[in-house]
């Protein structure tokens, strides 16, 4: 998987984008399953003397499975380190909203259209991340929302450019034997095949790097099933990765982000359905607003709901940063 290079990418990009922007600042990459780890990443924060932090998931959207996850990891190291405890921070919980990323995808989308002979007919098939439904109806995780106003807000600016192609939003890499979120991708590529669409061009909507879920799932897996369905032309809008209109965007973020460094209850963007703040504030927040929080903890940011979550677990991923010694990622 070309993960961890288009990772380290991104962030070398995210620090050359900030210092044009006038913030010289460091960017860290942290990933929960794999080199460099978290806790690694954070060593390195205090070995440098950063004084301030922005903590930014390459989630878009957030989920207690993923985000959360990494989020709860933060809020335990930070609360077993004195130092860590008093260092600055806010985080961004989730940024699908930002015009600059809904552009930016809405570009990508574009360009993979012109490429069908009938671009008029193409069905736009948003595939994202799975998670078990309970996590949405019992442990009252916003993710579902937050997915289904990300495609809102992009087919809204596709509209704004003249595409007027019909879309679908589904979700994949279910395991396991309990409900997921629905329609399944593999039953919703089979629904649109039976009722005569030729054309599908499938968005990878929850994933801004390409990994093993958009080069085998999507492009092998969903591919020949779509083929065998009667799918005739295939297309995949490629994930953002260093896109330069994205990478812009997530500076801007990160310094939008920085007012909000050691204010307590901070919101950073109004639109968000989770509020920024620090990483404890919002672990206390989740626990204090549910009504069964162990539980619910159980299910969601814990090592156990990744395992269950599928193989994004393997590449969940909180990425730092440092003003001033500061800058996001």
């Amino acid at each position: 998987s070309p993960l961890r290079k288009i990772t380290e990418e991104q962030g070398s990009a995210l620090e050359e984008a900030l210092r044009a922007k006038g913030q010289d600042a460091k960017v860290y990459v942290g990933m929960r399953y794999w080199k460099p780890f978290t806790e690694e990443s954070i060593e390195q924060i205090k070995k440098d003397g950063i004084k301030e932090l922005v903590i930014l998931p390459l989630y878009p959207q957030f989920s207690i499975s993923t985000s959360g996850s990494s989020l709860r990891l933060l809020a335990e190291i930070f609360k077993q380190d004195k130092q860590l405890s008093e260092l600055q921070h806010t985080v961004i919980p989730s940024w699908y909203q930002r015009p600059g990323y809904v552009s930016a995808m809405c570009d990508l989308i574009q360009t993979e259209l012109e490429t069908f002979e009938n671009k008029e007919r193409v069905e736009i098939f948003f595939s994202a991340h799975g998670v078990p439904k309970s996590y949405v109806e019992e442990a009252f995780d916003p993710y579902q929302d937050e997915m289904e106003h990300s495609v809102q807000l992009i087919m809204k600016e596709l509209r704004k450019r003249g595409v007027k192609n019909h879309e679908t939003l589904a979700y994949q890499s279910r395991v396991g034997p309990v409900e997921w979120l629905q329609p399944y991708t593999e039953d919703a590529i089979e629904d649109l095949a039976n009722n005569g669409v030729d054309d599908l061009l499938v968005v990878p909507i929850s994933f801004v790097n390409e990994h093993i879920e958009t080069l085998e799932e999507i492009d092998m897996e969903y591919r020949e099933l779509a083929e065998e369905a009667g799918i005739k032309n295939w297309g995949r809008v490629p994930a953002l990765n260093s896109y330069p209109g994205f990478i812009e965007d997530l500076a801007d973020a990160v310094l939008e982000a920085r007012p909000y460094i050691g204010a307590i209850g901070g919101v950073i963007d109004d639109e968000a359905l989770v509020p920024g703040g620090a990483v404890q504030e919002l672990v206390s927040m989740y626990d204090n607003a549910n009504e069964k929080p162990l539980v619910a903890w159980e299910w969601g940011w814990t090592r156990n709901a990744e395992t269950i979550n599928g193989r994004i677990a393997m590449i969940a991923l909180a990425a730092l940063g440092c003003f001033d010694l500061l800058s996001g990622l």
